[in-house]
């Protein structure tokens, strides 16, 4: 989901990379959309707060899609990091 610059004369344009995991880019696309119709939800609120910032709704979601993609990778690294180190039982 991170964007690429494409530009020659004029910065600020971006385009999607062609490389990567579509299948996950597309499940984040799902869960962005998702939580940006849901009112009472965070990413709403995030993807609001990006939209009266002066950003575009293109702009906006694909700022809540990077919102979610580290949410995702924290989530699963600390998964892994939990599994992987040894606990103590209490005895």
């Amino acid at each position: 989901v991170a964007p690429v610059p494409v530009w020659s004369a004029n910065p600020g344009r971006h385009r999607l990379t062609r490389s990567g995991n579509r299948q996950l880019n597309a499940a984040l696309h799902r869960i962005a959309l998702t939580q940006a119709r849901m009112p009472e939800s965070l990413g709403h609120t995030y993807y609001q707060r990006k939209r009266d910032g002066g950003k575009t709704k293109r702009d906006a979601m694909r700022c809540l899609k990077r919102r979610l993609a580290r949410v995702v990778y924290n989530n699963l690294t600390l998964d892994h990091h939990n599994r992987t180190t040894p606990q103590h039982e209490a005895a």
